[in-house]
Protein backbone atom coordinates (compact mmCIF):
# COMPACT_ATOMS: atom_id res chain seq x y z
CA UNK A 1 0.00 0.00 0.00
CA UNK A 2 2.36 2.57 0.73
CA UNK A 3 4.95 1.41 -2.21
CA UNK A 4 1.52 1.84 -4.36
CA UNK A 5 0.91 5.53 -2.81
CA UNK A 6 4.77 6.39 -3.14
CA UNK A 7 4.37 5.62 -7.18
CA UNK A 8 1.59 7.86 -6.73
CA UNK A 9 3.03 10.28 -5.52
CA UNK A 10 6.17 10.10 -7.65
CA UNK A 11 4.10 9.94 -11.36
CA UNK A 12 1.97 13.16 -9.99
CA UNK A 13 5.16 15.03 -9.40
CA UNK A 14 6.60 14.36 -12.96
CA UNK A 15 3.37 15.34 -14.50
CA UNK A 16 3.30 18.91 -12.41
CA UNK A 17 7.20 18.75 -13.69
CA UNK A 18 5.77 18.28 -17.24
CA UNK A 19 2.92 20.70 -17.00
CA UNK A 20 5.10 23.43 -15.50
CA UNK A 21 8.16 22.64 -18.62
CA UNK A 22 5.07 22.69 -21.50
CA UNK A 23 2.86 25.51 -20.06
CA UNK A 24 3.72 28.83 -18.34
CA UNK A 25 7.45 28.07 -18.46
CA UNK A 26 7.74 28.41 -22.06
CA UNK A 27 5.66 31.12 -22.74
CA UNK A 28 8.12 33.43 -20.17
CA UNK A 29 11.16 32.98 -22.29
CA UNK A 30 9.57 34.13 -26.06
CA UNK A 31 7.91 37.25 -24.29
CA UNK A 32 11.41 37.93 -23.41
CA UNK A 33 12.74 37.40 -26.52
CA UNK A 34 10.46 39.64 -28.34
CA UNK A 35 10.75 42.70 -25.69
CA UNK A 36 14.70 42.27 -26.23
CA UNK A 37 14.51 42.44 -29.22
CA UNK A 38 12.11 45.45 -29.50
CA UNK A 39 14.37 47.67 -27.26
CA UNK A 40 16.87 46.65 -29.05
CA UNK A 41 15.98 47.90 -32.40
CA UNK A 42 14.38 51.00 -30.37
CA UNK A 43 17.60 52.27 -29.41
CA UNK A 44 19.23 50.88 -31.97
CA UNK A 45 16.81 53.36 -33.99
CA UNK A 46 17.02 56.57 -31.84
CA UNK A 47 21.14 56.07 -31.83
CA UNK A 48 20.66 56.60 -35.94
CA UNK A 49 18.12 59.06 -35.82
CA UNK A 50 19.99 61.12 -32.95
CA UNK A 51 23.42 60.69 -35.10
CA UNK A 52 21.48 61.99 -37.91
CA UNK A 53 19.99 64.90 -36.14
CA UNK A 54 23.55 65.61 -34.62
CA UNK A 55 25.15 65.47 -37.95
CA UNK A 56 22.73 67.79 -39.61
CA UNK A 57 22.67 70.26 -36.73
CA UNK A 58 26.43 70.28 -37.23
CA UNK A 59 26.03 70.73 -40.89
CA UNK A 60 23.66 73.35 -40.29
CA UNK A 61 25.30 75.12 -37.75
CA UNK A 62 28.57 75.82 -38.54
CA UNK A 63 27.58 77.17 -42.22
CA UNK A 64 25.64 80.00 -40.35
CA UNK A 65 28.38 79.90 -37.91
CA UNK A 66 31.05 80.54 -40.79
CA UNK A 67 29.29 83.20 -42.23
CA UNK A 68 27.46 84.72 -38.93
CA UNK A 69 31.30 85.20 -37.78
CA UNK A 70 33.11 88.91 -38.38
CA UNK A 71 36.55 86.83 -39.53
CA UNK A 72 34.43 85.06 -42.34
CA UNK A 73 33.18 87.52 -45.54
CA UNK A 74 30.44 85.50 -47.70
CA UNK A 75 28.98 86.45 -50.86
CA UNK A 76 25.82 85.08 -52.07
CA UNK A 77 24.66 85.18 -55.41
CA UNK A 78 20.53 84.42 -56.52
CA UNK A 79 20.11 84.09 -60.12
CA UNK A 80 16.97 85.34 -62.17
CA UNK A 81 14.96 82.01 -63.56
CA UNK A 82 17.83 80.04 -65.93
CA UNK A 83 21.05 78.44 -65.31
CA UNK A 84 24.37 80.03 -63.03
CA UNK A 85 26.39 78.77 -66.53
CA UNK A 86 23.84 80.51 -68.94
CA UNK A 87 27.10 82.20 -70.81
CA UNK A 88 25.48 85.11 -70.71
CA UNK A 89 23.80 87.51 -68.27
CA UNK A 90 23.74 85.15 -64.68
CA UNK A 91 26.84 83.70 -65.60
CA UNK A 92 29.06 86.78 -65.52
CA UNK A 93 27.63 88.07 -62.35
CA UNK A 94 29.11 85.12 -60.94
CA UNK A 95 32.32 85.31 -62.62
CA UNK A 96 32.29 88.86 -60.23
CA UNK A 97 31.46 87.01 -57.38
CA UNK A 98 34.19 84.09 -57.85
CA UNK A 99 36.68 86.79 -58.38
CA UNK A 100 35.90 87.99 -54.98
CA UNK A 101 36.88 84.88 -53.76
CA UNK A 102 40.05 84.51 -55.79
CA UNK A 103 40.92 87.74 -54.58
CA UNK A 104 39.21 88.73 -50.94
CA UNK A 105 39.04 85.30 -49.67
CA UNK A 106 34.98 85.26 -49.77
CA UNK A 107 33.24 82.28 -49.16
CA UNK A 108 30.64 82.62 -51.92
CA UNK A 109 27.64 79.72 -53.30
CA UNK A 110 24.96 80.71 -55.74
CA UNK A 111 20.69 79.62 -55.95
CA UNK A 112 19.77 78.85 -59.39
CA UNK A 113 16.00 80.17 -59.61
CA UNK A 114 14.09 78.09 -61.01
CA UNK A 115 10.36 79.46 -60.52
CA UNK A 116 10.03 83.57 -60.39
CA UNK A 117 7.89 83.05 -57.37
CA UNK A 118 10.91 82.03 -55.30
CA UNK A 119 12.61 85.06 -55.64
CA UNK A 120 12.24 86.08 -52.09
CA UNK A 121 12.65 82.51 -50.65
CA UNK A 122 15.84 82.03 -52.67
CA UNK A 123 17.16 85.78 -51.17
CA UNK A 124 16.04 84.86 -47.26
CA UNK A 125 18.02 81.21 -47.30
CA UNK A 126 21.77 83.54 -47.32
CA UNK A 127 20.15 86.21 -45.57
CA UNK A 128 18.99 83.82 -42.84
CA UNK A 129 22.56 82.40 -42.99
CA UNK A 130 24.61 85.75 -42.07
CA UNK A 131 25.61 86.28 -45.47
CA UNK A 132 27.34 89.80 -45.71
CA UNK A 133 26.79 90.08 -49.31
CA UNK A 134 23.50 88.76 -51.62
CA UNK A 135 24.17 89.57 -54.97
CA UNK A 136 20.57 89.01 -57.23
CA UNK A 137 20.82 88.92 -61.16
CA UNK A 138 18.52 90.54 -63.13
CA UNK A 139 15.56 93.48 -63.12
CA UNK A 140 12.70 90.85 -61.96
CA UNK A 141 14.02 90.28 -59.10
CA UNK A 142 14.34 94.42 -57.67
CA UNK A 143 11.65 94.45 -55.56
CA UNK A 144 12.48 91.41 -53.65
CA UNK A 145 15.54 92.32 -53.24
CA UNK A 146 14.30 96.05 -51.96
CA UNK A 147 12.27 94.22 -49.73
CA UNK A 148 14.80 92.02 -47.91
CA UNK A 149 17.57 94.83 -48.03
CA UNK A 150 14.82 96.68 -45.66
CA UNK A 151 14.07 93.47 -43.67
CA UNK A 152 17.78 92.95 -43.22
CA UNK A 153 19.89 96.29 -42.68
CA UNK A 154 23.19 94.98 -41.47
CA UNK A 155 23.51 92.47 -45.04
CA UNK A 156 24.79 94.62 -48.09
CA UNK A 157 22.92 93.86 -51.63
CA UNK A 158 23.27 94.47 -55.20
CA UNK A 159 21.27 94.06 -57.62
CA UNK A 160 22.29 94.00 -61.24
CA UNK A 161 20.41 95.69 -63.82
CA UNK A 162 17.84 96.75 -60.73
CA UNK A 163 17.34 100.70 -61.04
CA UNK A 164 17.06 101.99 -57.49
CA UNK A 165 13.74 104.02 -56.52
CA UNK A 166 12.24 101.70 -54.73
CA UNK A 167 9.45 102.01 -53.75
CA UNK A 168 9.43 103.03 -56.97
CA UNK A 169 8.65 106.89 -56.79
CA UNK A 170 11.34 109.72 -57.43
CA UNK A 171 11.99 110.60 -53.25
CA UNK A 172 13.39 106.75 -52.18
CA UNK A 173 16.37 106.14 -54.66
CA UNK A 174 18.53 106.50 -51.93
CA UNK A 175 16.33 105.05 -48.81
CA UNK A 176 18.33 102.39 -48.43
CA UNK A 177 22.08 102.58 -47.87
CA UNK A 178 22.89 98.72 -48.11
CA UNK A 179 21.51 98.86 -51.53
CA UNK A 180 22.86 99.07 -54.74
CA UNK A 181 21.25 98.88 -58.38
CA UNK A 182 24.26 98.14 -60.60
CA UNK A 183 23.28 99.36 -64.10
CA UNK A 184 24.23 100.14 -67.70
CA UNK A 185 23.46 102.30 -70.06
CA UNK A 186 22.49 99.32 -72.87
CA UNK A 187 21.44 102.01 -75.04
CA UNK A 188 25.29 102.82 -75.84
CA UNK A 189 26.20 99.34 -76.01
CA UNK A 190 23.28 98.57 -78.35
CA UNK A 191 24.02 102.15 -80.11
CA UNK A 192 27.48 100.35 -81.01
CA UNK A 193 26.35 97.11 -81.65
CA UNK A 194 24.07 98.65 -84.27
CA UNK A 195 26.84 100.92 -86.17
CA UNK A 196 28.72 97.89 -86.44
CA UNK A 197 25.74 96.12 -88.09
CA UNK A 198 24.64 99.11 -89.69
CA UNK A 199 28.37 99.22 -91.45
CA UNK A 200 29.42 96.00 -92.70
CA UNK A 201 25.76 94.62 -94.29
CA UNK A 202 25.54 94.11 -97.39
CA UNK A 203 21.54 93.39 -97.90
CA UNK A 204 20.64 96.55 -95.92
CA UNK A 205 18.85 94.46 -93.97
CA UNK A 206 19.78 93.41 -89.87
CA UNK A 207 17.98 91.88 -87.48
CA UNK A 208 17.65 91.90 -83.60
CA UNK A 209 16.15 88.38 -81.51
CA UNK A 210 15.30 90.13 -78.17
CA UNK A 211 14.28 88.84 -74.66
CA UNK A 212 11.19 90.17 -73.29
CA UNK A 213 10.03 93.99 -73.67
CA UNK A 214 9.38 93.36 -70.13
CA UNK A 215 12.75 94.22 -69.18
CA UNK A 216 13.67 97.89 -69.81
CA UNK A 217 17.27 96.65 -70.41
CA UNK A 218 16.17 94.52 -73.47
CA UNK A 219 14.18 97.63 -74.77
CA UNK A 220 17.10 99.83 -74.20
CA UNK A 221 19.52 97.65 -75.96
CA UNK A 222 16.92 97.24 -78.73
CA UNK A 223 16.49 100.61 -78.95
CA UNK A 224 20.43 101.35 -78.91
CA UNK A 225 20.96 99.31 -81.86
CA UNK A 226 18.28 100.19 -84.03
CA UNK A 227 19.14 104.20 -83.45
CA UNK A 228 23.06 103.42 -84.05
CA UNK A 229 21.95 101.41 -87.21
CA UNK A 230 20.38 104.42 -89.08
CA UNK A 231 22.89 106.60 -87.27
CA UNK A 232 25.41 105.62 -89.73
CA UNK A 233 22.96 104.14 -92.24
CA UNK A 234 19.31 106.02 -92.14
CA UNK A 235 17.61 103.71 -94.74
CA UNK A 236 18.83 100.58 -93.64
CA UNK A 237 15.92 97.91 -92.54
CA UNK A 238 15.11 96.68 -89.30
CA UNK A 239 13.75 93.52 -88.17
CA UNK A 240 13.61 93.71 -84.08
CA UNK A 241 11.58 90.55 -82.37
CA UNK A 242 11.00 90.42 -78.92
CA UNK A 243 10.08 86.88 -77.28
CA UNK A 244 6.28 86.76 -76.53
CA UNK A 245 6.44 84.98 -73.24
CA UNK A 246 6.60 86.32 -69.99
CA UNK A 247 9.68 86.44 -67.60
CA UNK A 248 9.56 82.68 -66.60
CA UNK A 249 10.55 81.93 -70.17
CA UNK A 250 11.74 84.72 -72.41
CA UNK A 251 15.39 84.11 -71.64
CA UNK A 252 15.76 80.16 -71.14
CA UNK A 253 13.95 79.92 -75.29
CA UNK A 254 17.02 79.05 -77.38
CA UNK A 255 14.65 76.97 -79.88
CA UNK A 256 12.35 80.46 -80.44
CA UNK A 257 15.90 82.17 -80.42
CA UNK A 258 16.90 79.96 -83.37
CA UNK A 259 13.86 79.77 -85.27
CA UNK A 260 13.10 84.05 -85.11
CA UNK A 261 16.72 84.09 -86.63
CA UNK A 262 16.28 82.14 -89.32
CA UNK A 263 13.17 83.76 -89.85
CA UNK A 264 15.09 87.12 -90.55
CA UNK A 265 17.89 85.29 -92.42
CA UNK A 266 15.25 84.30 -94.84
CA UNK A 267 13.75 87.76 -94.98
CA UNK A 268 17.19 89.10 -96.25
CA UNK A 269 19.19 89.92 -92.95
CA UNK A 270 22.83 89.51 -93.08
CA UNK A 271 23.59 90.87 -89.62
CA UNK A 272 21.65 89.64 -86.57
CA UNK A 273 22.12 90.83 -82.62
CA UNK A 274 21.24 88.44 -80.29
CA UNK A 275 19.86 89.79 -76.95
CA UNK A 276 18.01 87.36 -74.45
CA UNK A 277 20.23 85.16 -72.35
CA UNK A 278 19.88 81.35 -73.67
CA UNK A 279 17.47 82.73 -76.08
CA UNK A 280 19.58 85.16 -77.64
CA UNK A 281 22.39 82.17 -77.64
CA UNK A 282 20.30 80.44 -79.72
CA UNK A 283 19.75 82.84 -81.80
CA UNK A 284 23.95 83.71 -82.73
CA UNK A 285 24.28 79.59 -82.73
CA UNK A 286 21.50 79.43 -85.78
CA UNK A 287 23.25 82.36 -87.33
CA UNK A 288 26.59 80.28 -87.45
CA UNK A 289 25.09 78.10 -89.81
CA UNK A 290 24.41 79.93 -92.52
CA UNK A 291 27.71 81.48 -94.46
CA UNK A 292 27.77 85.04 -95.46
CA UNK A 293 25.83 86.15 -92.22
CA UNK A 294 27.20 88.25 -88.88
CA UNK A 295 25.88 87.75 -85.74
CA UNK A 296 26.47 89.98 -82.66
CA UNK A 297 26.73 88.75 -78.94
CA UNK A 298 25.39 90.20 -75.65
CA UNK A 299 26.21 91.17 -72.18
CA UNK A 300 30.13 89.44 -72.27
CA UNK A 301 32.31 88.73 -74.81
CA UNK A 302 30.81 86.42 -76.22
CA UNK A 303 33.22 84.63 -77.97
CA UNK A 304 34.65 83.15 -74.99
CA UNK A 305 31.49 81.79 -73.49
CA UNK A 306 29.45 80.54 -77.04
CA UNK A 307 32.02 78.92 -79.29
CA UNK A 308 29.65 77.37 -81.04
CA UNK A 309 29.05 81.18 -82.47
CA UNK A 310 32.67 81.56 -83.43
CA UNK A 311 32.10 81.22 -87.41
CA UNK A 312 29.66 84.29 -87.33
CA UNK A 313 30.46 86.71 -84.14
CA UNK A 314 32.36 89.88 -84.91
CA UNK A 315 31.83 91.27 -81.62
CA UNK A 316 29.42 91.75 -78.52
CA UNK A 317 27.31 94.26 -77.32
CA UNK A 318 29.33 93.86 -73.49
CA UNK A 319 27.97 95.20 -69.94
CA UNK A 320 30.94 94.97 -67.95
CA UNK A 321 29.17 93.09 -65.50
CA UNK A 322 31.78 91.17 -63.26
CA UNK A 323 34.15 93.78 -63.21
CA UNK A 324 31.00 95.99 -61.75
CA UNK A 325 29.84 93.22 -59.88
CA UNK A 326 33.61 92.38 -58.04
CA UNK A 327 33.98 96.27 -57.64
CA UNK A 328 30.98 96.50 -55.22
CA UNK A 329 31.22 93.61 -53.35
CA UNK A 330 34.74 94.96 -52.79
CA UNK A 331 33.07 98.29 -51.51
CA UNK A 332 31.10 96.00 -49.06
CA UNK A 333 33.76 94.36 -47.66
CA UNK A 334 36.19 98.07 -47.65
CA UNK A 335 32.57 100.34 -45.71
CA UNK A 336 32.74 102.00 -48.53
CA UNK A 337 29.86 100.72 -50.12
CA UNK A 338 27.53 103.13 -52.97
CA UNK A 339 24.31 103.12 -52.20
CA UNK A 340 21.85 103.95 -54.72
CA UNK A 341 22.30 103.75 -58.76
CA UNK A 342 26.19 102.57 -59.65
CA UNK A 343 26.61 102.74 -63.29
CA UNK A 344 28.90 100.21 -64.70
CA UNK A 345 31.07 100.40 -68.09
CA UNK A 346 29.86 99.42 -71.84
CA UNK A 347 31.56 98.65 -74.71
CA UNK A 348 32.13 96.73 -78.15
CA UNK A 349 34.01 92.97 -77.74
CA UNK A 350 37.24 92.36 -79.57
CA UNK A 351 36.46 91.28 -83.06
CA UNK A 352 38.78 88.46 -82.61
CA UNK A 353 39.12 85.83 -85.82
CA UNK A 354 37.25 88.93 -87.72
CA UNK A 355 39.54 91.58 -87.12
CA UNK A 356 40.46 91.27 -90.29
CA UNK A 357 37.57 91.45 -91.84
CA UNK A 358 36.49 94.04 -90.32
CA UNK A 359 37.89 97.61 -92.55
CA UNK A 360 39.76 100.40 -90.95
CA UNK A 361 37.37 102.71 -91.51
CA UNK A 362 34.81 100.63 -89.83
CA UNK A 363 36.94 100.75 -87.09
CA UNK A 364 37.73 104.30 -86.86
CA UNK A 365 34.14 104.76 -87.41
CA UNK A 366 33.44 102.91 -84.50
CA UNK A 367 35.98 104.92 -82.20
CA UNK A 368 34.46 108.08 -82.76
CA UNK A 369 31.00 106.93 -82.37
CA UNK A 370 32.18 105.33 -78.65
CA UNK A 371 34.09 108.67 -77.91
CA UNK A 372 30.78 110.81 -78.48
CA UNK A 373 28.41 108.61 -76.53
CA UNK A 374 30.92 109.23 -73.94
CA UNK A 375 31.13 112.57 -73.88
CA UNK A 376 27.67 113.50 -75.04
CA UNK A 377 27.70 114.69 -78.25
CA UNK A 378 26.02 111.73 -79.51
CA UNK A 379 22.65 110.86 -78.01
CA UNK A 380 21.39 107.13 -78.57
CA UNK A 381 17.36 109.14 -78.22
CA UNK A 382 16.48 106.37 -76.22
CA UNK A 383 14.08 107.38 -73.15
CA UNK A 384 13.65 105.26 -70.71
CA UNK A 385 10.05 107.32 -69.40
CA UNK A 386 8.55 106.93 -72.85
Amino acid sequence: MKKRTALLTTFLLLLALLLVACGGGGEEPAANEGSTTTTEETTNEEATNEEATNEETTTEETGEADCASEEVFCVGLVTDVGEIDDKSFNQSAWEGVKRAEAELGAKIDFIETKDAKDYATNIGLFADNGYDVIVTVGFALGEATAEAAAAHPDIFFIGVDQFQAWPFDDDASNDLPNLAGLIFPEDKAGFLAGALAGMMTESNTIAAVLGTDLVPPVVAFKEGYEAGARFVNPDINIISTYHPGGLDVAFTDPEWGASTAKQAIDQGADVVFGAGGKTGNGAIIEVANHEGVYCIGVDTDQWETVPEAHPCLISSAMKLITPGVFDLISAAKDGNFPAGNFVGEVGLAPFHDFDSVIPQEVKDRLNEIDTGLRDGSIETGYNPGG
